[in-house]
């Protein structure tokens, strides 16, 4: 059913994919992030659609500028059904070369743009008791990896405030809904412009997904937000999965294979933008869109989320093949 969302982080990645996703099912869509060019990019293809696309550009790490974007949003677009909560900054860094500005930086952004903006949107919400809120997570919510101590923290910090407001709602018995969506290794331009100190090109560790993976697992979230979190991609069951059982082998194999496998085998460009501070696309307003450097290596599907999606369906058929099997051999045993 066609409304009002909104997307943080909506200038590239993960944010843009979501954009075209909740536009190409009739959403009016709002757009917010700092970098400019790509809003204006990702709010014309929005429009292309045949929706409505507001450009909100606000840096998520001020509170009132989100205040402000929240009510923005609602005097031109109406009241919102749902809020995608993206928007991201990292340094990809060991911990020693981190300074402590960047590091509060990433978690100002990261963590703390979550946390204004569910503050602004909530109350409004609240009030109409109807709404979803999505914030898109990672498996690094509950597995951290070395080179990346501010985005790891910043996405567990998450996690539990999204279980605390979830809890929340569910003691006041509210029709507004928290979910959260853990997302595996994505194809996105952050590779390409977060503040990096590693001798060679950051990649995300394979196996890579699309970000319309990601998108699609976005809006069924938003569609179905009674369920507390998703997950996106073998990898991330696969992860998740290993460090409730074997965390402490976890951590040995990160430590031997974590550097490696977030380089690739090019030098970083001395060129390289870093959005830390201000957005990427700088003055010449550079659209990066929403696809990384990683075409060549990321796959446009997930066998795994096509059944997650389905669980319910698949849950039938598997009880009804076994059924059927233990129909089939009680048969065989009494003949």
């Amino acid at each position: 059913m066609a409304g009002v969302t909104v997307v943080t982080g909506a200038s590239g990645g993960i944010g843009r994919a979501c954009v075209r996703e909740f536009a190409r099912r009739g959403d009016d869509v709002a757009l917010l992030a700092r970098g400019e060019a790509g809003l204006e990019a990702a709010a014309e293809e929005a429009r292309a659609m045949g929706v409505r696309a507001l450009v909100v550009p606000v840096d998520m790490a001020d509170a009132d500028a989100v205040e402000r974007a929240v009510a923005t949003v609602e005097d031109e677009l109406g009241p919102v059904d749902v809020w995608v909560n993206v928007a991201f900054t990292s340094v990809f860094a060991r911990f020693d070369d981190i300074e402590p500005a960047e590091f509060r930086r990433v978690t100002e952004v990261s963590y703390l743009g979550y946390v204004y903006a569910t503050m602004a949107i909530l109350p409004r919400m609240k009030q109409r008791d109807r709404g979803a809120i999505v914030h898109v997570g990672s498996a690094l919510a509950y597995r951290g990896i070395p080179l990346q101590s501010a985005y790891c923290g910043a996405k567990h910090a998450i996690q539990g405030f999204h279980e605390s407001v979830r809890c929340e709602l569910l003691h006041e018995h509210s029709n507004v809904h928290v979910t959260m969506v853990q997302m595996p290794a994505v194809n996105t331009p952050q590779f390409s412009w977060v503040l990096s100190r590693l001798p060679n090109h950051a990649q995300p560790v394979p196996p890579i997904y699309q970000p319309e993976v990601a998108a699609r697992a976005v809006v069924f979230a938003a569609d179905h937000p009674q369920r507390r979190e998703y997950w996106v991609g073998a990898s991330t069951v696969g992860t998740l999965l290993a460090n409730a059982v074997v965390p402490g082998l976890l951590d040995r194999y990160l430590g031997r294979t974590g550097f490696s496998s977030q380089q690739t085998d090019e030098p970083k460009p001395a060129d390289q933008p870093a959005n830390l501070w201000e957005p990427a696309d700088g003055p010449e307003g550079h659209d990066f869109g929403a696809h990384g450097a990683f075409d060549g290596k990321a796959t446009a599907r997930s066998p795994q989320q096509w059944v997650a999606h389905r669980y319910p369906q698949v849950a039938a058929v598997g009880a009804a093949v076994g059924a059927l099997t233990g129909a089939a051999w009680a048969v065989s045993r009494r003949r």
